[in-house]
């Protein structure tokens, strides 16, 4: 009885040893190729699994810190439940405000910093989360002035949505939305969300021809292998749009 004890032992150490012995950089890797090939919420949650393994593990942690705030961007984004969904974003907040404490000079923390904010606030609903604008926007300009190109004209996006979304007291303006957006438009001409943004601030100043240009174009956008279901979404996104009444009357 006691050998089989000791071989069962024996196994599930030999399990555990590769398990143990990799290195944070490892775990990293492997999140990181899981989120390239990420299609469903399963993957995600794998991504988020080898990214929690890593943070235990790493000794400079802001490269965990600020990917594992945009696995759970995209794991909140997908989540039904507003409570859930709470809890999601504010993990997001949690660690990409360690990312900017670590390195406040990289872009990394900062975009996703303001982006957990911006989804937090959308969960908790408009009003509650008017003191979120400010960090948001200054989030965005910090990354702006350190790498405007950052996530494919990230920065001018997210702001150009936060001008659109924000009431004019609070400190939205449909004009600034639109600048922020052609200019995100400029910087990575084939990103689909900025284009179904950038529809809708157009619509707001009566564009409607232009409006559908936006949005025909996405749905001729090729499926990028590094983000097919984003690119998929958006073009469902853009079809539904382009069924609303101000495109189909004449």
């Amino acid at each position: 009885m006691k050998t089989k004890i000791f071989f069962s032992l024996l196994i599930l150490l030999s399990f555990s040893i590769p398990l143990l012995s990799q290195e944070p950089e490892e775990f990293i890797a492997q999140g990181d190729k899981l989120y390239a090939e990420m299609k469903d919420m399963a993957t995600a949650q794998e991504a988020l699994s080898k990214y929690r393994e890593a943070v235990v593990k790493a000794e400079n942690k802001f490269e965990v810190f600020w990917k594992l705030s945009r696995i759970l961007y995209y794991i909140g984004t997908r989540t039904e439940s507003k409570k859930e969904k709470k809890i999601i974003f504010g993990q997001g907040l949690y660690y990409a405000k360690k990312a900017v404490a670590l390195e406040p000079e990289k872009p990394d923390g900062h975009y996703w910093l303001g982006v957990s904010y911006g989804v937090y606030g959308q969960a908790r609903g408009m009003l509650k989360s008017l003191s979120f604008v400010k960090p948001i926007k200054e989030a965005m300009n910090k990354v702006i002035e350190l790498d405007r190109g950052y996530e494919d004209g990230g920065p001018d996006r997210v702001l150009g949505r936060v001008y659109f979304k924000v009431p004019g007291f609070a400190g939205g303006s449909k004009k600034k939305s639109l600048e922020h957006l052609l200019k995100s438009k400029e910087l990575a001409p084939n990103e689909a969300l900025t284009r179904c943004y950038l529809a809708d601030a157009l619509l707001s100043f009566k564009e409607v021809d232009k409006a559908r240009e936006e949005l025909e174009y996405v749905l001729s956008i090729e499926s990028d292998p590094r983000w097919i279901a984003g690119v998929d979404v958006h073009k469902k996104d853009a079809k539904k749009m382009l069924q609303k009444k101000v495109f189909t009357e004449k």
